[in-house]
């Protein structure tokens, strides 16, 4: 990426990663765990949820050393035994964040065709260029946030869908793989990069679909 893409990369990024974790919280609330809420995570401050190491060290070390850049946000606190129904809240908080990028990738498309419009409508293609590029790398960073958080590997959100579909015994012994932290995708990460590559396919198709609804209205340097 050039470095005007990562100057329009970082604040999306941010506001997307922040946006997800706000919607684990909400949806916990609504679910009936106030966790999230009494320790003032409930919010859309980033920073309330950047975690010194997941959204700044981490990425910065692994791009350095040449490998695939990997962080998150800080995770937001949730109680699963506060939900009124266990499993049921478990699912709708895990998939809430990925519910959430996926609205972006859609607002983000939608915001970005009406740049296109606007600027070929008007001649004013300079600005308008720049922001219509950053739209794209939301579209880009959204789509694939949501379909890398639907990896069934913990700690990931499509884990905590796959332990309750699980046999009792399976489901048993795959939550002692919780204690790794990030260790187990960030092992898949490193060794099995064929594996994230697959489980990605549905947000590159996803963009594709995108690009070629509203491509036509991509003002010069926004693709």
């Amino acid at each position: 990426m050039s470095l005007e893409d990562i100057l329009l990369l970082i604040p999306v990024l941010l506001f997307s990663v922040v946006a997800h974790e706000y919607a684990h919280g909400e949806a916990a609330y609504r679910q009936g765990d106030t966790t999230a809420y009494m320790l003032g995570r409930l919010t859309l401050n980033p920073l309330k949820h950047i975690d010194p190491f997941m959204t700044v060290l981490l990425p910065i070390m692994l791009i350095a050393m040449g490998g695939p850049p990997f962080g998150g946000a800080k995770p937001v606190p949730v109680n699963p035994r506060n939900y009124r129904n266990y499993v049921a809240g478990d699912i709708i908080v895990s998939l809430a964040g990925i519910v959430t990028n996926l609205a972006l990738f859609i607002l983000c498309t939608v915001v970005f065709a009406l740049i296109g419009f606007v600027g070929q409508a008007t001649g004013l293609t300079g600005s308008l260029a720049w922001l219509q590029r950053m739209m794209y790398i939301g579209m880009w960073v959204n789509t694939a946030l949501a379909f890398f958080n639907l990896i069934p590997i913990p700690p990931l959100d499509g884990s905590h869908v796959l332990k309750h579909v699980l046999p009792p015994a399976a489901g048993m012994r795959y939550r002692q793989l919780y204690v790794l932290g990030i260790i187990p995708i960030m092992l898949v990460v490193w060794l099995l990069p064929g594996v994230i590559d697959a489980f990605l396919w549905p947000a590159r198709a996803l963009m594709g679909v995108a690009v070629a609804l509203v491509g036509g209205l991509a003002l010069p340097g926004a693709l």
